[in-house]
């Protein structure tokens, strides 16, 4: 799709999983695909490209660790240089590289969330492509949840970038409701986030990748 950009946002601590998310193998272990193993980084940056003229990942602390991974996928390396200001810094620094390299769409997602469904980003992409003009962000549900990969528009992406440092997404979304469209999917990926050893093992008992 012209103009969309994949970001990744990989700056968090990972104070509970105890190690870095971004390079935890994907698939997981124990689910008996070794062969095919990457991490969740290069995992997600691998599902975007095909929807996306580029891919960026935003770092923090982490870069260095993170910069083979991202280099060996083609993808565009940022670091935000103050991640402790929470989750929307990272956002922000992401949407800015958008941005400055020309894009005026983007495909986002958290690196400690599993890959979607390829046909569930499809879907997401072609109503993203026919949206109305006043719809500037499409959003996946499962079972009424909201989830990831978001699709946002050049007009919310300004949005996003206008607010005040101490503003975060969930109140943003609230604000500019008439302005997104959410998309009901059958793929439970979009609302599984990874936050704890626990719900890495867990994973290993799931349907697993598609």
């Amino acid at each position: 799709m012209a103009n969309l950009c994949g970001v990744i946002l990989a700056a968090g601590a990972s104070s509970r999983m105890g190690t870095d998310k971004a390079l935890l193998p994907w698939p997981p272990i124990g689910t008996g695909s070794e062969s095919s193993r990457q991490t969740f980084l290069s995992a997600a940056v691998q599902s975007f490209e095909p929807f996306s003229e580029m891919v960026i990942v935003v770092a923090g602390h982490n870069a260095a660790n993170l910069a083979a991974v991202a280099y060996a996928q083609a993808a565009f390396l940022v670091t935000n240089p103050a991640p402790e200001r929470g989750q929307f810094s990272s956002l922000q620094v992401g949407l800015q590289e958008v941005l400055n390299h020309g894009r005026d769409a983007a495909i986002l997602t958290l690196v400690d969330r599993p890959p979607v469904q390829r046909s569930t980003l499809e879907r997401l992409c072609q109503q993203f492509r026919n949206r109305p003009h006043a719809v500037w962000a499409v959003i996946p549900e499962y079972l009424g949840k909201h989830g990831h990969p978001v699709l946002l528009g050049r007009e919310m992406i300004e949005v996003l970038l206008k607010a005040a440092p101490g503003a975060n997404a969930r109140e943003v979304e609230h604000l500019n409701q008439e302005h997104i469209e959410y998309i009901a999917v059958e793929d439970p990926m979009v609302t599984l986030n990874i936050d704890t050893p626990e719900d890495y093992a867990a994973l290993a008992t799931s349907p697993g990748p598609r």
